[in-house]
């Protein structure tokens, strides 16, 4: 077998010289686990509109090691079933799980703020590699991870059993967490969620830590960090842009059928005050979810090419259509709730507000539900209720 030593050793300089991996003891971590080993049976490559299956048998030895020291995210399932030794030849596909890109790995652990006596949660075992790198420091038994898909735990229980960590792996619901170890000193989510279970909360000790991407669409999601508090609360921010696969449980299904059914009983009309266009950038469309947090942004074309751009709300029964004229736009809303009302109230007085990036959003997260806002600007704060 070739020895991967130097190509972690590589990884981890780049990662140290992008600002990404700055303590000692993850940097001895990122070069002692060998990431290739979390990557059997093999991974797809982006092709465009397919996936090329490469797998580790299949491949040249170098060939292989430059693909899993990649500082990029490798796709290792689609579909929610089909690995790369299933597929001969390059396929269609949506990815479901995948070996994340280390720079984002190793800023999230760095983000933990790990000390050695710490017991961690991980929800979303994916390969296990993140699992093998706080094992290195923590140990073990202080470690405990949750995977849902048990064809993906099985693959990362034996990679991890491959360099030498007999870990708590689980099988199950991460937004349940995993009580029977609890309480934790950190809990780190390698999913993204709507928002973050209390339960998370309640497994994690005062003082303790929970990381967690928040957000529901593939785009404009934010990297939270809170901390619980000993009244049962957690509080914190929004510490940057992040992007992970749902969590399967709160997965989207994507709006199928005729769109144009679906606005056909149209209750307003009127020329917008922000163009729709702004939704296609990160902060506007993490606020976008802020406003309208089951709402769903869905863009399509016409025959004649025409581009359109709709926001549904299944819940709410709601939906905007949004129509091009040149450079302006004319929205028209039906349901029982003016959805793009909502959203451009909200992106309107973050203009006016300066619009301050994404770090600006401070959350409180109670049994009873989300609150959102940025300091000094009272419009711009949103309250999502649990019950």
């Amino acid at each position: 077998m070739t020895d991967s030593r130097a190509e972690r050793c590589r990884m981890a300089a780049l990662l140290a010289s992008k600002g990404a991996l700055t303590s000692l003891w993850l940097r001895g971590a990122v070069e002692s686990v060998a990431r290739e080993q979390f990557l059997h049976p093999g991974v797809f490559l982006d092709e465009g509109r397919t996936w090329r299956p490469v797998t580790a048998l299949g491949t040249d030895p170098n060939e292989w090691l430059q693909i899993a020291y990649r500082v990029d995210t490798l796709t290792t399932q689609l579909d929610g079933h089909l690995t790369a030794d299933q597929a001969g030849e390059p396929i269609a596909g949506v990815p479901t799980s995948s070996s994340t890109d280390p720079t984002t790995v190793v800023s999230m652990i760095e983000a933990l703020n790990l000390k050695p006596e710490h017991r961690v949660l991980e929800i979303g075992t994916g390969t296990g590699y993140s699992t093998a790198l706080m094992c290195h420091y923590l140990g073990e038994d202080n470690v405990t991870t949750v995977e849902v898909d048990p064809q993906v735990a099985a693959r990362a229980d034996a990679a991890l059993e491959t360099v030498g960590y007999s870990t708590w792996t689980v099988t199950g619901d991460g937004l349940l967490g995993h009580p029977h170890r609890s309480p934790y000193d950190r809990v780190i989510a390698t999913c993204a969620v709507r928002r973050i279970p209390y339960t998370w909360v309640r497994q994690t000790k005062p003082g303790g830590i929970i990381l967690s991407t928040v957000g529901s669409w593939p785009w404009g999601t934010g990297l939270a960090r809170v901390t619980v508090g000993d009244d049962g609360t957690a509080e914190g921010a929004i510490i940057g842009r992040s992007s992970f696969m749902q969590a399967r449980a709160q997965a989207v299904t994507p709006l199928a059928g005729d769109l144009s059914a679906r606005t056909a009983h149209v209750d307003s009309e009127r020329a917008t005050r922000v163009s729709p266009l702004a939704l296609e950038e990160w902060m506007p469309a993490f606020l976008a979810q802020l406003a309208a947090p089951s709402a769903q942004f869905v863009r399509a074309a016409r025959d004649d090419g025409a581009q359109l751009r709709y926001l549904f709300d299944p819940e709410r029964e709601s939906f905007a259509e949004f129509l091009a004229d040149g450079e302006t736009w004319t929205v028209r809303q039906g349901g029982p709730v003016a959805l793009w009302d909502e959203i451009e109230r909200a992106l309107i007085a973050w203009q006016v507000d300066g619009s301050p990036a994404i770090e600006a959003v401070r959350l409180r997260v109670t049994n009873r539900s989300h609150l959102y806002w940025i300091d000094g600007s009272p419009p711009l704060r949103w309250e999502h209720r649990l019950i």
